[in-house]
């Protein structure tokens, strides 16, 4: 499968997130601990970017309406999100480099 470099475990600290581009999508690469997530950076419900949103328990909340997202599958855990947002798997190298797997329909 293909795969897009998007940046490296020593960027983004504990807690953090960067902006990026997953094959022309706006996304969101966010980092708790030692896990990464990758998220279109969307609230489903009304479009507007999650990039600010806080997160809570391994969860991303809109930061506009409260709609709450789990960052492992992207399904929505709080109204008035109904619909789930794209998660794209990863995968990080021996060399601490971060790629978002790219396939014909991210989860």
């Amino acid at each position: 499968m293909p795969r897009e470099l998007i940046g490296t475990k020593d960027e983004i600290p504990d807690g953090g997130r960067k902006s990026v581009i997953v094959d022309e999508t706006p996304a969101l690469l966010i980092r708790l601990g030692d896990r990464f997530y990758c998220i279109e950076d969307v609230c489903s419900h009304d479009g507007q970017p999650l990039t600010d949103g806080p997160i809570e328990d391994r969860c991303i909340v809109c930061p506009r309406h409260g709609a709450r997202f789990d960052l492992e599958d992207g399904r929505p855990l709080r109204m008035p999100a109904t619909e789930p947002i794209r998660v794209f798997p990863l995968e990080v190298d021996a060399e601490g480099r971060i790629f978002a797997v790219l396939g014909d329909e991210p989860s």
